[in-house]
């Protein structure tokens, strides 16, 4: 996948998760840079969701 497909796909993934996840901020969004992992954490720690719940729902949207 070229790099401008990535980043395209990073920016709808987190204009989805900013829906999903409504209470989540721009800047805990950004602090994850691409890193889906990261991303997880991030809402994990605010929702209290567990990984795989949130990886399943990350999954599905980037479908």
């Amino acid at each position: 996948m070229e790099r401008n497909q990535a980043k395209g796909k990073w920016k709808q993934l987190t204009a989805n998760v900013k829906q999903e996840w409504a209470e989540l901020t721009d800047d805990e969004v950004g602090k994850a840079e691409g890193n889906f992992d990261e991303l997880v954490a991030r809402i994990q720690e605010k929702y209290g969701e567990s990984r795989e719940t949130i990886a399943r729902k990350l999954n599905k949207m980037m479908e």
